[in-house]
């Protein structure tokens, strides 16, 4: 399993994400991104974030594509893992949390990534939300995140498991310079008071995870 784990966009080493992919010179390395937590946005919201997303990951050399998980929704798991198979990279950006996890389900995207990176097909990228949902459980992130928002076309029901793909939550944007940052330090004492493991992570720090290999970055 390959996990690039940010706070905040590609952190402070992006080569690392480099790294994850491998050296691949016979074709250019294809990027999913999946914007899916700003759905609460207006579209052009949405494609502004998404092409700044898309011209970062341009600058690794990599070849960046939108993919809605709402094209998903209420279809068989095989499908969005067909789609899956043609990418060396799903990169998940960040918003809010719950409405990410919402699309995750509906979309059959959690069974799909759950087998692709067992089978070491895919590496999962993401930062903020994008982090978050791999965790084992989204309480605390409700201080932050708003779970009763409930865009067009989504379930209502909140979801507070986590994809459980660490063993541990993720407090992002950490003692930052992130407008969030005040609130987040309410989230890591919440986790902390309740036993819960949590990791913190600064603008600029990300969590590799290759293998058995797992290491934090600043």
């Amino acid at each position: 399993m390959r996990l690039f784990l940010s706070s905040y966009g590609l952190g402070n080493q992006p080569e690392k994400l480099l790294e994850l992919l491998g050296d691949n010179k016979q074709q250019q390395q294809r990027v999913a991104i999946v914007t899916n937590a700003g759905d609460y946005h207006s579209e052009p919201e949405i494609i502004e974030r998404l092409t700044a997303n898309v011209a970062m990951l341009q600058e690794l050399g990599l070849a960046a594509e939108r993919l809605d998980l709402r094209d998903y929704f209420g279809k068989d798991s095989g499908e969005i893992r067909n789609k899956l198979r043609n990418y060396d990279l799903v990169w998940v950006c960040g918003g809010n949390s719950f409405i990410l996890r919402r699309a995750i389900a509906q979309s059959g995207f959690d069974e799909a990534i759950t087998d692709l990176l067992a089978a070491d097909e895919i590496v999962y990228g993401g930062f903020s939300a994008g982090a978050c949902v791999v965790t084992p459980s989204l309480m605390g992130i409700d201080l932050c995140d708003d779970p009763e928002v409930v865009p067009e076309g989504y379930q209502e029901e909140v979801i507070w498991d986590g994809l459980g793909l660490v063993d541990y939550s993720i407090v992002p944007h950490y003692k930052s310079d992130h407008p969030e940052s005040a609130v987040l330090d309410e989230t890591a004492t919440f986790l902390e008071d309740r036993g819960m493991p949590f990791k913190t992570l600064r603008d600029g720090e990300v969590i590799v995870v290759d293998g058995e290999s797992e290491e934090l970055l600043g």
